[in-house]
């Protein structure tokens, strides 16, 4: 069974405002994340299903690390993690903290995050491991260090 840890934790209160390192979040079911862009139905993807918290692998932004200079949360994906593969949980139930979720799709880079960041090249490199997004099925808190296992 895989599981992992919460590193990370960024939401962005409007679209195209910088994303806030928070050390805890409500997660709430078929909303999202309170104090995110898209608990609101605001943001770029708001009328796409499924995305109601997106995640990614801290190896990956730490692979990026020497060609790109991404500060903390530009990624605009809302929870980072640590030891534990996303691929695991997608079509997957999985907690994460108090919350239950259920992977949607893998969270494939699009041109905005490079044209936001002015990256050239990121969407690229971010191919094929981009994060993970995913629908939350009951509402909990997340909290910076809680685990994340399959339900």
């Amino acid at each position: 069974m895989p599981t992992g840890r919460v590193d990370a934790i960024h939401v962005a209160p409007a679209t195209g405002a910088p994303p806030e390192a928070v050390d805890t979040v409500r997660a709430v079911a078929g909303r999202g994340l309170e104090g995110d862009r898209y608990f609101a139905a605001g943001g770029t993807f708001a009328d796409r299903e499924g995305s109601d918290l997106t995640l990614v692998e801290r190896a990956t932004l730490d692979a990026l690390a020497d060609e790109f200079d991404l500060e903390p949360g530009a990624h605009r994906r809302n929870v980072t993690t640590s030891g534990v593969d996303l691929d695991w949980f997608v079509g997957e139930r999985f907690r994460i903290g108090d919350a239950v979720c259920v992977g949607t799709a893998p969270c494939d880079p699009c041109a905005y995050l490079e044209s936001h960041l002015d990256e050239p090249g990121l969407r690229t490199a971010l191919d094929g491991r981009g994060g993970l997004r995913a629908r939350i099925a009951q509402s909990g808190t997340i909290r910076t260090g809680d685990n994340i296992c399959s339900d």
